[in-house]
């Protein structure tokens, strides 16, 4: 008897793994983000009612979120520095959802000029009386070598995807505390938990983000109930290419690239409004192999290096010769 018990116990075991194993093959998010989209509280009704603010709503991600929040019923504050831009990501959150016209906030912000947080800040509040979500989404990224780049580059990266993120923090939170309530929700990337060459810049704007929330969330231990949530994509369809830093701070991006191999914009977006929706504190997202390499830094980083240095001698060679740092693990060097 106890001999069948065990084995059965065994054989439940051996197809748990297994199942583990066969959906970590197509998954596109950790297993704790999975389970939580799966199972978890749904979105539109976790966040119906919320007021959500997104900074770099104007495209990408942001716009994206916008979209989303807005068919959850969620009241919406949307900045960038576009505000032409905003007003037209308004328009259409307002004709594919059931918002009125007072529901959302278009409140254009420069993540640089720190001094106008505070002021913007309160204008949010006055305006819907509270801010239950903050989404700091903006930022942009970098595709230059640091031997050729400029350290204004570096300074200019710093600045806007660190600095600026916790100015608008440092504003907000307080605001959090008084209620006993609320998320700042942070959009790190992959490279805020591992390097990667031709952005060595946004890596380390990301690893800032990812220490600073990290050691923020366990000063807020009288305050259960504010969700400190950073999120980790991997490659997503979005405007970041475009929109990246060069090794010179007003030269543009020559071509973004092919961005089809990319994660879709809007299964990135639902899987983060799940993590959202259910106090996840950090949610990798990515397709597969990339999600793997998370995996690999975190529990194998000796093998995690030994993959990073063969892709990246590849990276730097296709960069090299022409080809967009984006498909460059998806394209051979043109010989000819």
């Amino acid at each position: 008897m106890d001999f069948s018990i065990l084995s059965a116990l065994y054989y439940l075991i051996l197809l748990y793994v297994f199942i583990h194993l066969l959906t970590f093959f197509f998954a596109d998010a950790d297993f704790t983000l999975l389970w939580a989209s799966v199972l978890g509280t749904k979105s539109e009704v976790k966040l119906k009612g919320q007021v959500v603010w997104i900074t770099g709503a104007s495209s990408g991600i942001g716009e994206e979120l916008a979209y989303q929040l807005a068919r959850c019923g969620s009241r919406l504050i949307l900045s960038a520095r576009r505000e032409d831009e905003l007003k037209r990501v308004k328009r259409q959150c307002l004709e594919s959802s059931e918002l009125a016209d007072e529901d959302i906030l278009i409140l254009p912000l420069d993540l640089l000029k720190r001094a106008t947080h505070e002021a913007k800040t309160q204008a949010a509040i006055e305006y819907f009386g509270q801010i239950d979500i903050l989404i700091n989404n903006g930022g942009r990224s970098q595709r230059s070598l640091f031997l050729d780049a400029s350290v204004d580059v570096y300074q200019a990266l710093m600045e806007l995807n660190f600095l600026g993120t916790v100015s608008l923090t440092k504003q907000v939170l307080p605001h959090m505390t008084q209620r006993g309530t609320g998320s700042v929700v942070t959009v790190s990337s992959v490279l805020g938990l591992a390097g990667a060459p031709l952005a060595s810049g946004y890596a380390a704007s990301k690893h800032a983000l990812q220490g600073f929330f990290n050691s923020l969330r366990t000063e807020l231990y009288d305050y259960p109930n504010i969700l400190i949530s950073t999120v980790c994509p991997g490659p997503v369809q979005s405007f970041i290419a475009q929109n990246a830093f060069t090794e010179d701070l007003h030269k543009p991006v020559v071509s973004p690239g092919y961005q089809g191999h990319k994660m879709r914009t809007s299964r990135c977006v639902s899987l983060m409004l799940a993590g959202i929706a259910n106090g996840v504190k950090e949610m990798w997202i990515a397709q597969q192999p990339f999600l793997a390499f998370y995996y690999a830094w975190q529990y194998t980083p000796t093998f995690a290096w030994f993959i990073t240095n063969f892709l990246s001698k590849k990276r730097v060679q296709n960069f090299r010769s022409g080809v967009d740092a984006d498909v460059a693990y998806f394209t051979k060097v043109k010989t000819s």
